[in-house]
């Protein structure tokens, strides 16, 4: 049963960093200003206190639901009329990029989208912390390879809540960002993660794909109750476009869980959930996950191994930190998306 949303009213006291004042007390906060417009200072605000209030760690802020001061007679740009976050208050148009690959039947009526049957590779990421190393890494063993990166459901839904998305983007190791399905905010819109992978094969000419959840993994703590559960849709879809498709898989040495040390649980239970077979670069410095992942992929999955350049992505400026560890503390979770990017150099 769902809860009911915990908004209260409050006054920005600073723009940046994003201060609310709410009941007397100073609070982190965060707004999506592509839907909101713009923070000032003395702006009367709504916003939604659940997640500071209940101590979340990557969702750890109050989130802007409306800006009573400037927001409200807002009017939206262009003629796009499919909406994403329908039926919610936050519900908006879009132009997503499956509208142009539409083909037409014999009546001459819009028919079904045409099913991509190409080389473009695919990276299925676990979490969002995967995505810079991953990046960093096929750029460094094929510079000149288009890397875009494709956002799905999993974590949290707003593409322009990534520092890492802006970062990367900055840099020119990603050439663009898309969000699918339920994810909003992106470069690109799309309304499927397969309709995301089919534009980017087809209308946009990327050489390589990653996808995966945005930043703030969501979870249960169950076996399927978790945001990892997209890298499953994620491959699925690849794997339905007869796309080559790479799993990054979640490793780590010092999480103080015990069921994401090691090989993670999110991977296991993909690996044995997956539909189709799928390629798992592997760091060669840690054979025994390289023995535990063997035994968990039998004869479905093919692994491969690549050497995992550590020294040169603590060099490299890009994020070095995950749910609170360094990459010094865990080295083995960096390394899995450092292998994972290298080896799409084999099919560029």
């Amino acid at each position: 049963m769902s809860g009911r949303l915990k908004l209260r009213r409050g006054v920005v006291v600073g723009a940046d960093p994003l201060t609310v004042e709410v009941g007397g007390e100073r609070r982190r906060a965060w707004a999506d200003e592509a839907l909101l417009g713009e923070m000032r200072e003395g702006d009367e605000v709504v916003v939604n206190v659940a997640a500071l209030d209940l101590g979340l760690g990557s969702g750890g802020f109050d989130v802007v639901h409306v800006n009573l001061t400037r927001g409200i007679d807002a009017n939206p740009v262009g003629d796009a009329h499919v909406i994403k976050l329908n039926y919610t208050s936050l519900q908006h148009p879009v132009d997503p990029v499956e509208g142009a690959w539409f083909v037409s039947d014999d009546m001459g009526e819009k028919g079904t989208s045409r099913l991509t049957v190409g080389t473009m590779p695919v990276l299925v990421l676990p979490l969002h912390g995967h995505l810079a190393p991953a990046a960093w890494a096929a750029a460094q063993a094929s510079p000149e390879l288009k890397l875009g990166y494709v956002q799905s459901a999993g974590g949290a839904l707003p593409g322009s809540l990534s520092r890492d998305v802006a970062e990367l983007r900055e840099r020119g190791l990603l050439c663009a960002h898309v969000t699918a399905a339920p994810a909003y905010g992106g470069e690109h819109e799309a309304l499927s993660v397969a309709g995301a992978l089919d534009a980017a094969a087809e209308q946009f000419g990327w050489g390589a794909a990653l996808v995966g959840p945005g930043p703030g993994i969501i979870g249960s703590d169950t076996g399927l109750g978790h945001g990892g559960m997209a890298a499953l849709d994620n491959a699925h879809a690849a794997l339905a476009l007869g796309l080559p498709t790479f799993l990054s898989p979640r490793l780590s040495e010092s999480d103080p869980r015990e069921r994401h040390r090691g090989v993670s649980h999110h991977t296991l239970t993909v690996l044995e959930m997956l539909l189709g077979g799928v390629t798992i670069p592997l760091p060669t410095t840690h054979p025994e996950i390289a023995s535990k992942l063997t035994e968990a992929a039998g004869a479905h999955h093919e692994l491969t191994e690549a050497s995992p350049d550590l020294g040169g992505y603590m060099a490299s400026g890009l994020p070095t930190r995950t749910m609170g560890r360094t990459i010094e503390q865990d080295k083995l979770f960096f390394a899995a998306p450092l292998a994972a990017g290298a080896a799409l150099r084999r099919e560029e």
